[in-house]
């Protein structure tokens, strides 16, 4: 199975199980209509994703040859599901990272996540978010010492990891719309071990994330 079909596989995959979560919106006895019901109301959102980290397994394709890490920048998809008025999970599906290296550099990284959310309440319609962050690193491709191309480029390998992290973040709310922002940092780490790999790579990732997320729905308790 070539690289760009096994990306297709993930995203479809984590895309089936993001979209079979029900959104559920009722008319509450005050006529607000937008105000979501129990516990499915569904928030969902593109997000805006750039760091750095420090990597010795994978090849950075923003770095040169040797080096351990670089920066590192995606584009995904947030859905938020309400557990209560004031703790969420919310599941983040990358999108422009995995297939923009599936396509350019014949490699795979693919990184979805779940992050427990919990929100305190603030003044002047912002409110504070944080909780845990766990997720899976998969991995195509060749170490840190290759090359981008050409006899420099060295063998591809598997390799997956767990992925461990928080979330710390400020909600940004539009009173009245049906869409607010959320500015946060997401730092986190990644043990990474070679799946049939006869060098038999290992490491860790270590890094951080800026988060710009743009998010249409309203969680329970928001306004």
């Amino acid at each position: 199975m070539c690289i760009s079909s096994r990306i297709k596989l993930s995203l479809c995959a984590f895309f089936l199980v993001t979209i079979s979560v029900p959104a559920v919106y009722a008319t509450d006895t005050t006529g607000n209509s937008d105000k979501p019901v129990g516990n499915k109301s569904l928030v969902i959102g593109p997000k805006v994703r750039a760091g750095g980290r420090f990597d010795n397994v994978r090849m950075c394709v923003a770095s040169p040859a040797g080096t351990k890490g670089g920066p590192a920048a995606d584009i995904s998809l947030s859905t938020e599901i309400a557990l209560s008025d004031t703790v969420s999970l919310e599941m983040d599906l990358p999108v422009f990272r995995p297939i923009m290296f599936g396509l350019s550099f014949k490699m795979l990284q693919f990184e979805p996540s779940v992050s427990l959310r919990f929100r305190k309440y603030g003044r002047h319609n912002r409110d504070f978010i944080f909780g845990p962050m766990l997720g899976v690193s998969l991995h195509y491709g060749p170490d840190y010492q290759s090359g981008k191309s050409g006899d420099d480029r060295l063998p591809s390998f598997f390799a997956m990891g767990p992925m461990v992290g928080g979330y710390l973040g400020v909600d940004f709310k539009k009173p009245c719309q049906k869409y607010n922002f959320q500015l946060g940092i997401t730092p986190y780490v990644i043990p990474l071990f070679g799946i049939n790999d006869d060098e038999d790579h290992k490491g860790i990732v270590v890094g951080g994330l800026l988060d710009f997320a743009f998010r249409f729905g309203k969680p329970n308790g928001e306004q």
